[in-house]
């Protein structure tokens, strides 16, 4: 993620963090003891900036410089690789440009000085003497020899000339001195070949590389076509922009390999638009067309990729179960345009809705969603994560429309996060995102998604947490909604975990309609426990109006339960007790009193 992140400490700077997010994007991020409301917290700040410095997010703390740059110091180590890092006065009177001057840091600079009225601090000498960073191209293009970039700035700054070979508007539009015959020389060429000591070699993505293959093909087939055909048309691998080949290859290790290898990203056609290109292919085939609907895959995507002032500059090339094709667009291209990525389904789990108990994986996945899908309470729980975001409510219920309206929305290549309560995958809604792939039901697109499924904290877990350790043994859990599964079914489950003396966490106990399940579970259990067996009643947990009682089994009444009451039965062995401060603690001993040498007594 190359959203950058606003490093609050304190509350008065929060709301210029604010202002700069809702101006340019990314996220709010403020210190947990100090700053409320922030898109997202933290408690320790070294941490939390060496984190964001390792992903390589842009930096810009609202915070100063000295203390900044001592927090960071410990992690620099390429000044290629290191993102932008800026301090940002608290009321935005100076804006100071720390780290990546030349990837990006100077830019933000300025775009945050012209929304604060402050002055950006740019002190890059090439920046300052011709307004153009040497080893910063912009969007569309690469340096290849970036080490080279700082002597030839040094040059230009001591009074030498440049040469500019090759379409660059952004350094023909500078104030670099030019002349014909000078000695160094800025090219910008998809040429295969090795930059000159006094050259600066600037790369376009202009290319797109087709690729077709069978269902199963190994990768490494795949990427030696893709180097092969590259090296037989005499270009750089830098120029490539994509790799482009039917919809129905989303899901294609062999395709996303190749991109993966050369560091761009994959994108994707349907038939129709590749059928379109059937007049400009070299190689058509008629039974290309009866498999897929077009006459050429491999070098229909690259026509496609490319556009229509493209061209094919190498046709079809096949290997035992690949092809690949290779195509130039006139002009660098912005593949965020570029046909359909393959969509992600995030299908996360936020546990019970405090911030604290949620995964910072989850928080990632969200944070990289376009869009959120969930129950209208659950995307509620997400706070100010969820700003900016495309919401898709539901209703409590309709599983099944939510996912597949989940499913489908990433079909079309978007990123997407399931929002589930607890863990997305107890009870709840990663299962049928599988089912649906398995069994139909969706679109064949919505088939090919990426699925990634995130661990979250369950209504189990937290209310052991409360309780003390009830699950310190054997345990299961059994769910008392009859609503899928037939009753008969969960009495079975019933008795045979009273029978095998477990302790149990009985999901959905009751609802409006249901009172009568968890009235029969506690008198099968009355059979096989004593009566005094503790039994954790816990409600809202992690949200206002939290509630957490241990109550005898005997004493379990169904009317204190509601529909957001996770219960748990402790086995024979589940003891509770009342510290010296007052609270009641259980939990089911693992059996280390009956260990030679311990301290602990045996249970009367």
């Amino acid at each position: 993620m190359n959203e950058p992140a606003y490093v609050c400490l304190t509350p008065a700077s929060l709301a210029l963090a604010e202002r700069l997010r809702d101006a340019l994007g990314g996220e709010t991020h403020g210190f947990a003891p100090r700053v409320f409301n922030a898109d997202r917290s933290f408690g320790d700040v070294g941490a939390h900036l060496a984190t964001l410095f390792a992903e390589g997010r842009p930096i810009l703390a609202l915070m100063a410089t000295g203390a900044l740059i001592r927090l960071l110091a410990p992690h620099l180590a390429d000044k290629h690789a290191e993102p932008p890092v800026l301090a940002i006065a608290e009321d935005g009177s100076a804006v100071v440009p720390l780290l990546g001057g030349h990837h990006g840091a100077n830019d933000w600079a300025r775009r945050v000085a012209a929304i604060t009225g402050g002055f950006a601090a740019v002190t890059t000498a090439g920046d300052l003497r011709f307004g153009v960073a040497l080893d910063a191209p912009p969007v569309g293009y690469v340096l290849e020899n970036p080490g080279d970039a700082k002597p030839v700035m040094a040059d230009l700054v001591a009074g030498e000339f440049a040469w500019i070979e090759g379409d660059a508007p952004w350094l023909t539009g500078s104030s670099i001195p030019v002349s014909d015959d000078a000695r160094i020389a800025l090219t910008v060429s998809d040429a295969a070949r090795e930059p000159t000591e006094t050259e600066l070699l600037y790369r376009p993505k202009t290319l797109v590389l087709g690729i077709g293959a069978e269902r199963g093909a190994p990768a490494d087939e795949a990427i030696a076509l893709a180097k092969a055909a590259l090296a037989e048309a005499g270009v750089s691998p830098l120029s490539l922009a994509a790799v482009a080949s039917l919809d129905l290859k989303a899901d294609e290790p062999a395709v996303h390999a190749v991109a993966s290898h050369f560091r761009v990203p994959a994108r994707f056609f349907d038939a129709a638009t590749l059928e379109a290109q059937a007049p400009r292919l070299a190689n058509p085939s008629d039974i290309v067309f009866r498999e897929t609907g077009c006459h050429g895959v491999a070098e229909g995507a690259a026509l496609a990729g490319a556009g229509e002032g493209g061209a094919l500059i190498l046709p079809k090339r096949k290997s035992a179960r690949t092809t690949a094709a290779l195509a130039r667009a006139p002009q660098p291209l912005d593949t965020r345009s570029t046909g359909r990525a393959r969509g992600t389904l995030f299908v996360v789990g936020i546990g019970p809705g405090s911030e604290g108990w949620r995964s910072p994986e989850v928080s990632r996945m969200v944070a990289a969603s376009t869009d959120l899908v969930g129950y209208s309470l659950y995307l509620d729980l997400l706070g100010p994560l969820a700003r900016g975001k495309a919401r898709h409510d539901f209703d409590l219920g309709a599983e099944e429309a939510r996912v597949r309206h989940a499913m489908e929305l990433a079909a079309e290549g978007r990123h997407v996060a399931l929002v589930c309560s607890g863990d997305a995958g107890i009870y709840a809604m990663a299962t049928l995102v599988f089912e649906l792939m398995d069994r139909g039901g969706v679109s064949d697109a919505a088939r090919r998604i990426e699925v990634q499924v995130s661990p979250g904290i369950s209504a189990l877990q937290a209310a052991a947490a409360r309780a003390g350790a009830p699950l310190g043994h054997d345990f299961c859990t059994i769910s008392l909604s009859d609503l899928l599964t037939p009753w008969d079914d969960i009495q079975r489950r019933v008795k045979a975990a009273a029978e095998g003396d477990f302790v149990i966490a009985f999901y959905n106990p009751v609802s409006k309609r249901r009172r009568t399940q968890l009235a029969h579970a506690r008198g099968v259990l009355l059979q096989h426990r004593p009566s005094d067996t503790p039994v954790v009643l816990a409600t809202n947990l992690g949200r206002p109006g939290e509630s957490v009682r241990i109550v005898d089994l005997s004493a379990l009444d169904v009317d204190e339960v509601d529909m957001l009451t996770v219960v748990v039965v402790g086995s024979s062995n589940t003891r509770a007790f009342t510290s010296g401060e007052g609270r009641r603690f259980a939990y089911t001993p693992r059996g280390y009193a009956a260990k030679p040498g311990t301290s602990i007594s045996e249970a009367p």
